[in-house]
C-alpha cells in the first residue's frame, strides 16, 4: 500500500508530515550530507533576524535527562545573507522553506515579514514569539501574554503577502496555551507550532555554576514530549479547524502518529538531529511503515484521532 503522505498547513501543501524545527538543522545545508532534503516534507530555518547577531558566549548547550539545554541566542547572518544564499540554497535543492523569524519590535516583525514573503518560494512563516518584548523589560517574552503575541501575529500577517501562511510558535510554559492559541488565531495566524523549548536550569556540580552562560536555557528532547502533546491535544480540541505542527522530543514514526492523534497535521524532528542526523529521512520511513501496518491510507486521517475522530472513531 503506498500511502497519501500530503497535508496541508493552511494554503501550503506539503508532500508529506514531517519537517525540521527551527534551530535545529540551519537552513538544511548541515543536513544534506546525510540525506535528501527534498525527501522531508519543508525544512524549517533557524530565526531570521533583520541584522546579524553573534548570539550568546559559551558554553550554550548542556545535556540533561532525556534532554538538552540550550542558550544559543539568535546568532545568524541577518535578513540580507540568509536572502542572497541560504534560502536560495534550500531551494536549489528542492527543499521546501518554513521561514522562521525573530524581531526585537514590531517594526522589525513587519520588515521582516514583508522581505521574507516577497522572496520566491517561501512555503510558510513561522513567528518566533519567544523573543524579548522590549515593551516589558525585566525577561519577559512576546509569547508570555496574548495580546503582546497577538499584535505581532497581526503585524505580521498585515506585511506578508497574503499567500504565505503565517504559523505562530508558542511556548507551553504559559499560564493558558490554549487561551494564548486563540489569541493568535484571532490575529489571523492561519496555523500554529507548538511547543518551544521550555524554560529550565541545570548545575554543574563540579564548579556548582550554571550548566549554561545565562543560567536558564531552553529545554529540549523527550523530557517534554508529554507535555507538548498534551499542549497540542489541548489547541486542538479548542481549535479543531487550525493546522497545528506539533513538537517536542519526536526521535521515531510512532511519535510522528502521536502528535498527529493529539491533533497536529505536521510533526517536526528536533533534538535528535543533533544526534542522528539522518533522523528526518529514518522517521519519515518509521512514519510511512506505521501507517501501512495499520492500513491508514492517507496520512491526515490520523489528525485528531485521538479525540475520536478520523482513523481513531
Amino acid at each position: 500500500m503506498n500511502a497519501d503522505l500530503t497535508i496541508r498547513l493552511g494554503g501550503a501543501e506539503l508532500p508529506n508530515p514531517v519537517v525540521t524545527a527551527a534551530g535545529c538543522a540551519g537552513a538544511g545545508r548541515e543536513l544534506a550530507r546525510f540525506f535528501d532534503i527534498s525527501s522531508i516534507g519543508a525544512v524549517t530555518t533557524k530565526s531570521v533576524m533583520l541584522e546579524p547577531h553573534a548570539g550568546r558566549p559559551a558554553p550554550r548547550m548542556a545535556e540533561t535527562p532525556s534532554g538538552m539545554l540550550s542558550t544559543v541566542g539568535m546568532q545568524g547572518p541577518g535578513i540580507d545573507v540568509f536572502l542572497q544564499r541560504d534560502l536560495p540554497w534550500l531551494l536549489s535543492r528542492g527543499g521546501r522553506a518554513i521561514v522562521s523569524i525573530a524581531g526585537t519590535g514590531m517594526g522589525e516583525f513587519g520588515e521582516l515579514a514583508r522581505r521574507v514573503s516577497e522572496a520566491a518560494g517561501v512555503s510558510a512563516i513561522e513567528v518566533n514569539l519567544s523573543c524579548p518584548d522590549p515593551a516589558h523589560p525585566g525577561g519577559r517574552y512576546f509569547v508570555d501574554d496574548p495580546a503582546s503575541a497577538a499584535a505581532v501575529v497581526s503585524t505580521v500577517r498585515s506585511h506578508a503577502r497574503s499567500d504565505v501562511p503565517v504559523l505562530a510558535k508558542l511556548a507551553a510554559d504559559v499560564p493558558d496555551v490554549v487561551e494564548l492559541a486563540t489569541a493568535c488565531v484571532e490575529a489571523r495566524a492561519d496555523g500554529l507550532s507548538m511547543i518551544n523549548t521550555v524554560r529550565g536550569m541545570a548545575i554543574d556540580t563540579r564548579t556548582l555554576r550554571p550548566a549554561v552562560a545565562g543560567g536558564v536555557g531552553g529545554l529540549s528532547g523527550p523530557a517534554i514530549r508529554p507535555l507538548a502533546v498534551g499542549c497540542v491535544y489541548r489547541v486542538h480540541e479548542a481549535l479543531p479547524d487550525v493546522p497545528i505542527v506539533g513538537m517536542g522530543g519526536v526521535r521515531t514514526g510512532a511519535d510522528v502518529v502521536e502528535f498527529m492523534a493529539a491533533g497536529a497535521s505536521a510533526v517536526a524532528v528536533g533534538t535528535t538531529n543533533f544526534s542522528d542526523p539522518s533522523a528526518c529521512a529514518r522517521v519519515l520511513r518509521q512514519f510511512t511503515e506505521e501507517l501501512e501496518a495499520r492500513g491508514i491510507g492517507r496520512a491526515r486521517d490520523l489528525v485528531g484521532a485521538a479525540h475520536g475522530a478520523g482513523v481513531g472513531a
